[in-house]
């Protein structure tokens, strides 16, 4: 079992970059939970909307730069525009730590940071999520991803904590300026790699369309279409968790900084744990996206309703497994079943819309936390599960014939092997639904 979940660390080229990824992903986890701190206690006075406003100016580029983002990871070498965004984002970091050091960051600054931040993570994000394809064998890139996410929700458990320690011992800009060193890591595993040993693809030429030519993929695949739809949803409404636990943590249970960086830290065992399981799988099933963003509503709702801090961070842990596995398996299935020389261009779509979707939903998210308490804005999340949910029931009783029968008392489910849109490539490769079923 442990062979099989960490086959992708025999390949040295991805221990390295595995390596150098998980220092940087704790740096990044205790800026993020240091900028929230530094804007809901210090720079404004529990003020939720800001934070939201924050997370739109960080995720919006997602979407303000897709045009050039997803051309870009399959365009140019990956390996090489990696070392310069990660750069890129060290320099931001020790730029916002000084000022935050100095005494003389504003909240305009914080704005202007997270949206530099997010222009920089808009090139950067489908760049490193399909240079992973580079890194091992197709047979190991699902078990790759999985890795992947559990190293970013393993950072995720450890960096909030450390954040919140040092935020109370040494103040929040010390904690940016730790990150920016953390880049150096991962900046170093992409430098010492074996180039002889990844496995490139092909290149996209540089055609006038190139960039529509990924949206008119995604418009022929109803699976694609389903997928990104649910992201959609979730990743707008339901993955706010910076607003959700920041204002459950200062507003309901009355905690301070370490408090917050404990339930950031304790939702992150719950995703590295949903993170493991998709990594002992040998291929993702499009049930777990329904099984994921069901069992997340579920966690959403019953969060709403906790009475105090420890039962709260309980059902974080139910629901950090249910979002891993939903985003984990809805990454595997995008990347697996996409042609390779697509892939940049539709990983660029995928994550525009899981992350871009962000300057939507977290200022609704903040504006109802504000008004109508934190519970309010936990049940917006709950309702993106549910109709994520039903967005999956829709896909597989129209493309895949889904049909429930009763045998001796027991509810029984069956659907199509193959997607009947995708027939049409059955003489080329192997479907996308033969892939991912």
């Amino acid at each position: 079992m442990v062979q099989g979940t960490f086959r992708s660390l025999s390949n040295y080229n991805y221990r390295l970059w595995a390596g150098g990824a998980i220092v940087s992903n704790v740096g990044t986890w205790m800026q993020r939970t240091a900028q929230d701190w530094l804007v809901l206690t210090e720079l404004t006075h529990k003020n939720a909307t800001a934070v939201g406003v924050v997370m739109a100016l960080q995720f919006g580029p997602q979407l303000l730069l897709l045009p050039l983002t997803g051309f870009a990871a399959d365009y140019f070498n990956r390996r090489k525009f990696l070392i310069a965004t990660q750069a890129a984002m060290g320099v931001l970091a020790l730029g916002l730590g000084t000022l935050t050091v100095t005494g003389l960051v504003q909240l305009w600054q914080v704005y202007l940071f997270a949206f530099l931040l997010g222009c920089v993570t808009a090139f950067d994000a489908p760049v490193r999520q399909t240079f992973v394809s580079e890194l091992v064998t197709e047979a190991d890139l699902s078990n790759a991803v999985a890795l992947n996410s559990t190293s970013f929700n393993a950072a995720r458990m450890i960096g909030p904590a450390i954040a919140g320690v040092l935020i109370a011992a040494v103040g929040s800009g010390w904690v940016f300026l730790i990150n920016a060193a953390s880049f150096a890591a991962v900046i170093s595993s992409l430098y010492f790699l074996r180039l002889n040993e990844l496995h490139l693809s092909s290149r996209a030429a540089r055609t006038k369309g190139s960039f529509a030519e990924g949206f008119r993929y995604v418009a022929k695949r109803p699976d694609l279409k389903a997928i990104i739809f649910m992201v959609f949803l979730i990743g707008t409404f339901g993955l706010n968790f910076p607003i959700f636990i920041s204002t459950m943590s200062v507003s309901i249970f009355h905690g301070g900084a370490g408090q917050y960086g404990l339930l950031s830290s304790t939702m992150a065992i719950g995703s590295v744990a949903g993170a493991l399981l998709s990594a002992k799988r040998a291929h993702p099933r499009i049930s777990l996206l329904f099984v994921g963003a069901a069992i997340f509503g579920i966690g959403l709702t019953f969060a709403a309703f906790m009475p105090n801090y420890w039962l709260f961070g309980f059902v974080l842990i139910i629901i950090g497994i249910s979002a891993q596995t939903f985003n984990t398996t809805a990454n595997s299935m995008v990347q697996l079943s996409t042609e390779p020389e697509m892939r940049g261009r539709v990983m660029a779509i995928f994550l525009a819309v899981a992350l871009g979707g962000t300057p939507l939903g977290a200022p609704v998210v903040g504006w109802v936390a504000d008004r109508f308490g934190p519970r309010w804005a936990l049940g917006i999340g709950a309702a993106s599960g549910f109709a994520a949910a039903i967005v999956v029931i829709h896909y597989l009783m129209k493309y895949r014939h889904l049909r429930m029968r009763l045998v001796a008392g027991r509810m029984h489910f069956s659907i199509a092997d193959v997607d009947p849109m995708s027939r049409s490539q059955q003489s080329e490769r192997l479907t996308p639904e033969q892939k991912i079923r």
